[in-house]
């Protein structure tokens, strides 16, 4: 069996006022939240769920519960947002062995996670059809992760991180990274990068991946997961 941990304390500032009242992860398309597509991810081995939660945390506590779809639950509070990087060693004292991370609020397949879970370690990234931000992942000569550089432009055909990661508990004995063009914020991606050296990390292209940003993504997605 093995565990996941989901990433859930933003407090989605891009998607005010809909989280004025509401954490982002319990924003519906249509009659379901952005957690249950997220639960739809994971594979039947996961029987543990580490939610790292933070703003409006008693609200997915309540709508989860100890125990959600078969999957026992377990919360983490990340009292201070600091990245990516620092939610996800708020969890490092649950965590053993081989462990899933993925985003809260964001919606993948499911068969895309199978396909990391063949590695030790990977990463799911996403070939992009448009210009536009986001973590463009470098590879090395053997199509190994080699780096992670944020940015607010990348071409057509970069290929760029989905945030679910394939890890084991190797990625603690690496220091966080510190993001240069974040002030405050430590990333995983790049924490990951840097374990890459000592440790192949397995680069994955997903099928699907739709990042939800704005109020306007939950209206197009709507739309287009009516037509599947």
């Amino acid at each position: 069996m093995m565990q996941a941990v989901i990433l859930a304390a933003g407090l989605g500032t891009r998607m005010r006022p809909l989280t004025n009242t509401v954490p982002k992860p319990l924003l519906k398309i249509g009659n379901r939240t952005l957690l249950d597509y997220t639960f739809d991810a994971l594979p039947d081995e996961v029987d543990e769920v580490v939610i790292v939660v933070g703003y409006l945390c008693e609200h997915i506590k309540t709508y989860l519960g100890e125990n959600y779809r078969g999957r026992r639950i377990r919360y983490v509070v990340q009292e201070k947002l600091e990245g990516t990087a620092k939610a996800l060693w708020e969890a490092k004292p649950f965590l053993r062995g081989k462990f899933l991370v993925l985003m809260a609020d964001d919606i993948y397949e499911n068969k895309d996670i199978a396909n990391c879970l063949k590695y030790d370690q990977a990463l799911l990234v996403k070939k992009t059809d448009t210009e536009g931000p986001g973590g463009r992942v470098l590879l090395d000569k053997e199509g190994k992760l080699q780096g992670v550089v944020e940015g607010t432009y990348n071409p057509v055909g970069a290929l760029i991180s989905t945030n679910v990661f394939v890890l084991t508990t190797e990625i603690f004995n690496y220091e966080p990274v510190k993001l240069t063009d974040r002030e405050g914020e430590w990333g995983l991606p790049q924490t990951v990068s840097k374990m890459a050296r000592d440790f192949p990390v397995a680069v994955v292209e997903a099928t699907r991946w739709i990042k939800i940003t704005t109020p306007e993504d939950l209206i197009l997605t709507s739309q287009l997961l009516s037509k599947l």
